[in-house]
């Protein structure tokens, strides 16, 4: 069999090694020449990777810094307390469990006396405090007391029966009245007093209860009825009792005028026949009212008869019936008249004709 270079072509020929070994180095040249440009390109990041999908940036290079250390503390250097310090203008520090509690379970902040309570001690009344009220309407009032005694200064109490709810400047007023001017009174009548005879005071409703009436100044809270006064010794002085004495009661009326702005007693209207309204209602130019009128006492015994008529009294002149008149003439007419000469027997008196009289029953 002969051989020659043409058939060695012809059946093994060499483009294909030829050909893959141009590519080769082709991709090798190419990849020499990208490699470069793509470490250049991680350095800015794609114009279109919204979503940060491509290569991530190189980290910067972190230089290191030195941090200096606190010195160390010296060994005669005070131990530290777990205490906090005060604050600089000496203020305590907060309390720890009362941070910890929640800002709900704060108790309000406590409101601030009035002057009226700041006066009103114990020394002169026994009235505590009470909450205010807002009833419907305009009722109810601020800076409220319940006003159960008055304290004399001789440290005897009065008692106010029932206790009455009022506003602290009319419960002073009542306080300041019985024991500067009924003190006195009771003393000039040798008792002391012991009860103030509460009629009404606090009550949501119009005047004299009367629907669709002004609001009363009972239901401000400033207002207060009375009727009498008690004393030790059991005797009451009533204050519309026409059997008191006259002067009792217009010292009363003095006092009381002078002190309340609006006093309503008997002769005022029927509703305060029976009882003494007293307020401190606030008017224009200080406006007062005193409609109180004193009657004259009642008589300890009540005339039921007249007088028995004196026997030395002269005769009733009564008028005869008609009747009884033509009766009379009948029996004028009828009786035999006498002869005119013939004369009266001697020593005979001749009574003169007296009218006809009505005995009384």
């Amino acid at each position: 069999m002969g051989f020659s270079l043409l058939d060695f072509r012809r059946k093994w020929s060499c483009r294909g090694y030829m050909s893959a070994g141009a590519a080769m180095v082709t991709a090798a040249l190419g990849l020499s020449l990208v490699l470069p440009e793509r470490a250049e390109a991680r350095k800015y990041a794609a114009p279109l990777d919204i979503f940060g999908l491509g290569t991530p940036r190189p980290r910067p290079t972190v230089h290191s810094a030195k941090i200096p250390l606190p010195r160390p503390r010296p060994e005669e250097a005070p131990k530290a307390s777990d205490e906090p310090a005060p604050d600089a203008e000496g203020k305590p520090a907060p309390d720890k469990s009362n941070a910890s509690k929640p800002a709900e379970a704060a108790l309000p902040p406590e409101k601030q006396a009035s002057a009226c309570r700041l006066a009103l001690t114990e020394e002169i009344a026994v009235a505590p405090s009470v909450p205010d009220i807002r009833g419907p309407g305009a009722c109810g009032g601020e800076d409220l007391v319940r006003l159960e005694a008055i304290v004399l200064p001789d440290k005897r109490r009065v008692a106010v029966k029932p206790a009455a709810i009022l506003r602290c400047t009319m419960a002073s007023a009542i306080a300041d009245w019985v024991r500067k001017d009924m003190v006195p009174l009771a003393a000039n009548l040798g008792s002391a007093i012991s009860d103030l005879d509460n009629f009404d005071s606090f009550e949501c409703r119009g005047r004299n209860r009367v629907a669709g009436a002004l609001l009363s100044e009972h239901g401000k809270a400033n207002a207060l009825d009375v009727r009498a006064i008690k004393l030790a010794n059991g005797q009451s002085i009533g204050f519309t009792d026409r059997t008191m004495s006259r002067d009792i009661r217009e010292r009363v009326l003095h006092s009381v005028c002078a002190r309340f702005s609006t006093v309503l007693g008997p002769g005022s209207d029927w509703y305060h026949e029976d009882h003494i309204h007293l307020d401190l209602a606030q008017r224009r130019n200080d406006y007062r009212i005193c409609q109180w009128n004193v009657w004259d006492p009642l008589p300890q015994v009540a005339p039921l008869l007249p007088a028995e008529r004196p026997e030395e009294a002269p005769p009733r002149e009564v008028a005869a019936r008609p009747e009884a008149k033509e009766g009379a003439e009948d029996q004028e007419t009828a009786r035999p008249t006498a002869p005119a000469d013939k004369p009266a027997a001697e020593g005979a008196k001749v009574e003169p004709h007296k009218p006809a009289t009505k005995k009384r029953r």
